[in-house]
């Protein structure tokens, strides 16, 4: 089974997303991935939006400083990416975001793949209280669902965080990468996130994506 794995955050870069398949530590970050079963890049990509809108809370392990997060209940609509992969990969996917271990037949992937069918049907499923053991189905691509995951609670009862400068400077290179938006277009977006607005002002946004656009 074929499924769109939906990234709104740094996996919206596909050589960051490539850490999480092939496995290894991305430069910069502060964690090595185990990888997929399946290490195949997925078969194609493509630019989406989703209904709602991202935030940044919590504390990132990966990157430090808040990490984003999925609310549909947000105004507006959120940017992101989606890579057809096969289910183990998705899978596989959301058992590092979880920071549980990929592979284990007892218990995370019959779990994982009865939340999937559940999202499906009814549009969300939950896995646990965790951050990002929330599975969202936002609608379908070519007849294939779209599915993300997320926290279990929305923007407004989260403790919003500013995220780290590298994290966030990745999530640029993503929307250039994936939107091909100019630099105006992603500083207004990223500045106006719950957790990045009133925190950094749009002068700062825009020196640290200039900066993390040339950096390729």
């Amino acid at each position: 089974m074929l499924v769109w794995y939906v990234s709104y955050g740094s996996n919206m870069h596909a050589a960051r997303l490539g850490w999480y398949i092939g496995g290894g530590c991305p430069p910069g970050g502060k964690r090595t991935y185990p990888g997929c079963r399946d290490r195949r890049p997925p078969s194609r990509s493509a630019a989406v939006s989703l209904p709602g809108g991202i935030y940044f809370a919590g504390e990132s392990g990966a990157w430090t400083g808040g990490m984003a997060f999925y609310d549909p209940h947000l105004p507006g609509e959120a940017a992101a990416r989606a890579y057809l992969v096969t289910r183990e990969q998705f899978t596989d996917i959301a058992a590092q975001e979880m920071y549980r271990p990929t592979g284990d037949p007892t218990d995370l992937i019959p779990a994982t793949g009865a939340a999937v069918d559940a999202a499906v049907a009814s549009g969300r499923a939950t896995l646990g209280p965790g951050r990002y053991e929330t599975l969202v189905c936002p609608g379908h691509r070519d007849g294939v669902p779209l599915l993300t995951f997320t926290a279990p609670e929305g923007a407004s009862a989260a403790r919003c965080r500013p995220p780290a400068p590298i994290y966030l400077g990745m999530i640029a290179k993503g929307l250039r990468e994936s939107h091909g938006w100019p630099t105006e277009r992603i500083v207004a977006y990223l500045s106006a996130r719950p957790g990045v607005a009133g925190t950094w002002p749009p002068d700062a946004v825009a020196a640290l994506v200039d900066e993390a656009l040339v950096d390729g």
